[in-house]
């Protein structure tokens, strides 16, 4: 902000807002729950955006999805495989730093859309063997495409740079032979 914003009347949604960021950071432990009355005190009682700003000192801006790199270790394991079969993961998760994900003569997803990752940059290597997986990728990451597809299909059709400091990087990268790794954004 600067310091003309900080100097504009607080609107009742921008104290709402403040209100919801205090409580999530004590929800995810970085505020003790014992500091939260007096820093709603301090929310009911600012006038401008600055003291707003100054209730909520020390606690990270919420992005659109809230913080999408989290102080929690992963979910799930480093290696997803389907042989012969299928996987799916999917839904709210922390993925791993590398992850490695075989298909052989069978297939699966890998959706981010709701995912928290463990660190800023994530490394998927996704191999297919006469198989395929679909990895599903959110709006507000970046995503970095460089696998090889012989006698197979590697889509960049998701590769995006975004270029916001803070914004988590997934590289995607792999062989797909005689089967496909397909990339693609929600919807």
């Amino acid at each position: 902000m600067t310091r003309h914003d900080l100097d504009v009347l607080a609107s009742d949604r921008e104290r709402s807002d403040a209100e919801e960021r205090l409580r999530a950071a004590v929800g995810s432990g970085r505020l003790p729950l014992a500091d939260l009355a007096g820093r709603l005190d301090e929310v009911h009682a600012s006038r401008t955006r600055g003291a707003l700003e100054q209730a909520c000192r020390g606690l990270p801006r919420p992005g659109p999805r809230d913080s999408l790199v989290v102080d929690r270790p992963a979910d799930s394991r480093g290696l997803v495989v389907g042989v012969f079969g299928g996987f799916v993961r999917k839904g709210p998760w922390v993925v791993p730093p590398r992850m490695t994900v075989w298909s052989m003569w069978g297939g699966g997803k890998i959706d981010l859309t709701e995912a928290r990752f463990s660190e800023q940059d994530t490394e998927i290597r996704a191999v297919a063997l006469w198989g395929g997986t679909r990895i599903v990728v959110p709006e507000d990451i970046e995503v970095e495409v460089r696998g090889l597809g012989l006698f197979g299909v590697f889509d960049r059709r998701a590769a995006r740079r975004i270029g916001r400091p803070g914004t988590p990087r997934v590289v995607i990268k792999g062989l797909a032979l005689f089967g496909a790794v397909v990339t693609r954004g929600k919807g």
